[in-house]
């Protein structure tokens, strides 16, 4: 991890969790952690405690499933739980809805509000940590926070 930098992303995402009343504490890494496991290696946290930020499309409406690093989303189950057909979204469909590109999307921060499902694994960790919109930064939150800033619906994402 390294001294604080600038991007107009992670800008985005500070301003929109100052005004959510979290104070930011974005983290900047040397290298890139485009995956949990990077990330997660990055922090010296589990996994399980790295908050990906995946947009899918559900029937077509691009949508934001926040899911523990620990596991897939299986989108056949989370699909029937939403009462629709879940599909992973393009890298063009991830950054009309979130003004973000896939490996540092934040869970705020978009241009307009993301409808967003919060994996109920992340409340098994304290402090979880999610990206701030660059492949570089992190923030740590925890569950609570996340379903309040995001407005997210906590909900298990992998069937039994």
């Amino acid at each position: 991890m390294t001294e604080k930098r600038t991007h107009p992303a992670v800008e985005r995402v500070e301003a929109a969790l100052a005004a959510a009343g979290v104070s930011s504490d974005v983290v900047w890494f040397d290298d890139s952690a485009k995956t949990a496991a990077e990330a997660a290696a990055a922090i010296g946290c589990e996994v399980g405690a790295i908050a990906n930020s995946l947009v899918f499309a559900l029937d077509g409406e691009p949508v934001l499933v926040m899911t523990s690093g620990a596991h897939r989303v299986d989108t056949a189950f989370l699909g029937r739980v939403l009462g629709g057909r879940l599909a992973r979204a393009s890298a063009d469909v991830v950054r009309a809805a979130t003004g973000q590109v896939i490996g540092g999307v934040a869970p705020v921060g978009h241009p307009a509000s993301v409808r967003t499902w919060v994996d109920t694994a992340l409340a098994d960790h304290p402090v979880i940590w999610a990206a701030a919109g660059h492949a570089h930064t992190v923030f740590p939150t925890t569950f609570d926070e996340l379903v309040r800033i995001t407005g997210g619906i906590p909900t298990p994402v992998v069937g039994d």
